[in-house]
């Protein structure tokens, strides 16, 4: 079974959010997948990896630029792991039926929106069914807080 967790974004926009969370996947020498539910959203979140300053440098790639074996982060809106990533991220309501090939997955949600946080809470009930480990994390003042 994954350890999913549940990333409650109510303080930036996942743009902001995504790249920092990557980031500490690369400094630990892992490599991630990020599921898109859209090519709209799988283009807009490859320019803002390239565009980050926080980290600086992620390098990555997706179905159109190929060499996913190469790429530590591969972007995509199927449900794979070409670059034998062990991190998985859903965003936008993305999901996966290889969650237990994943070390961890990230299930990032905006907050804001009424919808995205009823699929949230929705895509809870069926990962707890499952017999998943679960973890909740709502963005505080000082970053990142594990909820109850």
């Amino acid at each position: 079974m994954a350890e999913i967790g549940f990333y409650h974004l109510t303080r930036t926009p996942l743009e902001q959010a995504l790249p920092r969370l990557l980031g500490r996947v690369l400094e630990g020498g892992g490599r991630a997948v990020v599921r898109c539910a859209g090519p709209e959203r799988l283009a807009a979140l490859d320019a803002s990896l390239w565009l980050s300053q926080d980290p600086d440098w992620l390098p990555h790639g997706t179905p159109a630029t190929g060499q996913a074996e190469r790429q530590p982060i591969w972007l995509t809106t199927e449900d794979e792991a070409p670059n034998g990533a062990k991190f998985l991220f859903l965003v936008d309501g993305a999901t996966s039926d290889r969650l237990a090939s994943f070390d961890r997955v990230l299930d990032l949600f905006d907050g804001n929106d009424a919808a995205a946080t009823a699929g949230a809470r929705d895509r809870w009930r069926q990962a707890k069914a499952a017999g998943h480990t679960l973890t909740y994390w709502r963005q505080g003042a000082r970053g990142w807080e594990k909820g109850p």
